[in-house]
């Protein structure tokens, strides 16, 4: 008896210990088991339904239902019938590409993010280590160096995750076969009722979801147009009616000192809202302060071929006549030999330059396609104070640095110069103030603002104080240009001053247009009548009802207009507008 009763106080310990789950490992197990299934149908479900869009991305997003995962279930019931190996077969066939759609939907989350555009596997895979670059010159090393191991660690947990997962989840179901059945027929029925009657659980997220079929989809659809787009872009490089020699001999500027300033993001949304107040002050006094001084300005806006970043993009469009809105288009049109401003002006006897203030890279195209004599970045402008943000240096010594440089020997040939102005690019902290020229020296005097300036990590700690800060950069820029023509200018200055493209989301929103003001400054008035004749407006800020151009059109526009016989055939090959054209 005794033993019996020690038998069965035995019995009864092991069943509370089983479960309590002391002292048995095999329960462990089984836990541990479930919660794998659980991580491997969180990735998955993860994986179909995470959108591709910032903006989408809301918890109610995840409360729809897959029709993806409804077949794969209904495949993986199907063919542990027919094979052992169901799980690696589903692994493989269904696993790999959506690990691929899914690594596809992080990069369109960031380019929605910054560029307000979808992510194309063709023409945006160059734009990685761009980002990357962006990364370190922005916030530093050590940051670019954890945003290339999240990078890579994502990569794993997609490529490598979600096929485990899914073969995972095949062997669950092939072992619970009865309730898989009922499951995936309760969810198919639900489906095709919430897809028949258009239920959403949000506005524009429907309850029947389709989104990785619809991203594989639009994939495939972008691809096929992107290599129609190539087609294009050599047509409209073939097509260039200003290739001939003596076409453009810009008589209208003989004599003059032609400068291009590109304005990093500046937008639209910079002169226009109310959050705008403070650049529309620093224009209107601008305007009223360059016009005591004999000079003129018109504006209007032209539509860049990008957004939120890329500049080089919009460069190269304004200077070839040509829409170049992705890495594949621009080098194509590199490699060609169509006309630029720049090569143009060399033609006709400029000396012709480019002051890049923030490349910190050789820039072999600018010789070999555009045709600058000299390029300036940051290892021969005399800069030797700190950098700011993104930027190697204040717009204000840039812009002092081509002066000496380039404007000041008494004995010269005209300039034609493109100057890229940084001090306005992002994450726009810390950002710099203006000086009094003459105390700039070699910019080491800069020291104790960029120690005084609000720390980009700081700034973006507070993400909503990001858009002042963008707008007291363009203040900044646009201050520093009119106090060089105030100093610098004279009849012999023709400067235009334009932005690349707008802000990225978090200041312009999203699905905004892509236009950017553009300004001609001048004291001669026969380049301002000039420039009147196209209808632009009085002063550097451009109001809503100014026109807006095309930024392709604008070379054969400014090579025409002050050229003695241009020709007569166009030589622009229509492109695709960009979205969100017009007024915001």
């Amino acid at each position: 008896m005794r033993a019996r009763d020690r038998g069965r106080a035995s019995a009864r310990t092991a069943s509370v210990e089983s479960r309590t789950g002391s002292g048995r490992p095999g329960l462990r197990r089984r836990l541990a088991a479930v919660a794998a299934d659980c991580v491997a149908l969180a990735l998955v479900w993860f994986a179909l339904l995470a959108p591709d869009q910032p903006d989408r991305l809301v918890p109610l997003a995840f409360v729809r239902l897959p029709v993806e995962g409804i077949v794969v279930c209904l495949l993986a019931l199907s063919l542990s019938h027919r094979t052992a190996r169901a799980g690696t077969v589903l692994a493989v066939v269904v696993g790999v590409p959506l690990g691929v759609l899914s690594l596809l939907k992080v990069l369109g989350l960031g380019f929605f993010g910054v560029l307000d555009r979808p992510f194309n596997v063709v023409t945006d895979a160059g734009h990685l280590g761009s980002g990357l670059g962006f990364v370190g010159d922005s916030f530093g090393p050590a940051a670019e160096v954890a945003a290339v191991l999240g990078a890579v660690l994502l990569a794993v947990l997609l490529l490598v995750g979600l096929p485990v997962s899914v073969a995972r989840l095949a062997a669950l179901v092939e072992r619970r076969r009865r309730a898989a059945w009922a499951v995936a027929t309760v969810l198919a029925v639900l489906w095709l009722g919430a897809a028949g009657s258009g239920v959403q659980v949000a506005p524009h997220e429907p309850l029947a979801a389709a989104d990785a079929v619809g991203l594989g989809v639009s994939q495939v659809r972008d691809t096929a147009a992107a290599v129609q787009r190539q087609q294009t872009i050599d047509r409209a490089v073939a097509a260039d009616a200003y290739r001939a020699p003596g076409t453009a001999d810009l008589a209208g500027l003989r004599g003059k000192d032609v400068v291009v300033a590109f304005v990093e993001s500046y937008g639209r949304v910079a002169v226009e809202g109310p959050t705008s107040t403070g650049v529309q002050a620093v224009l209107d006094a601008g305007s009223t302060r360059l016009a005591a001084s004999g000079y003129a300005s018109r504006s209007a806006f032209l539509t860049s071929p990008t957004f939120g970043g890329l500049s080089w993009l919009a460069h190269a469009t304004l200077q070839s006549g040509v829409w170049v809105d992705n890495q594949w288009s621009y080098d194509r049109l590199l490699s060609g030999d169509r006309t630029s401003l720049s090569s143009a002006f060399g033609r006709a006897g400029w000396r012709t330059v480019a002051v890049l203030p923030s490349d910190r890279r050789p820039w072999p195209e600018g010789q070999a396609y555009y045709g600058f004599d000299k390029v300036y970045d940051t290892s021969n402008l005399g800069y030797a104070g700190p950098t700011f943000g993104f930027s190697s240096m204040p717009d204000q010594f840039a812009l002092q640095a081509f002066q000496r440089l380039e404007r000041s020997p008494k004995v010269r040939a005209p300039v034609m110069a493109e100057v890229d102005l940084a001090s306005s690019h992002g994450p726009w902290a810390p950002l710099p103030t203006m000086l009094g020229w003459d105390q700039l020296g070699d910019g080491s005097v800069f020291q104790h603002v960029h120690d005084q300036a609000e720390s980009a990590a700081t700034l973006w700690d507070h993400r909503d104080r990001v858009p002042a800060a963008y707008m007291t950069s363009i203040g900044y820029t646009m201050t520093a240009l009119v106090s060089y023509v105030e100093r610098y200018g004279g009849d012999n200055l023709v400067l235009v001053l334009l932005g690349d493209h707008q802000p990225a989301t978090i200041v312009s929103g999203y699905g905004g247009n892509h236009d950017v003001p553009v300004t001609v400054i001048a004291r001669d008035p026969e380049v301002i009548a000039q420039v009147s004749a196209w209808g632009w407006q009085d002063g550097l800020r451009p109001d809503a009802t100014a026109p807006v151009w095309r930024m392709d059109t604008f070379r054969d526009r400014f090579l025409g207009g002050f050229s003695s016989s241009p020709p007569s055939t166009p030589s622009r090959i229509g492109a695709k507008a960009a979205p969100g054209n017009g007024p915001r």
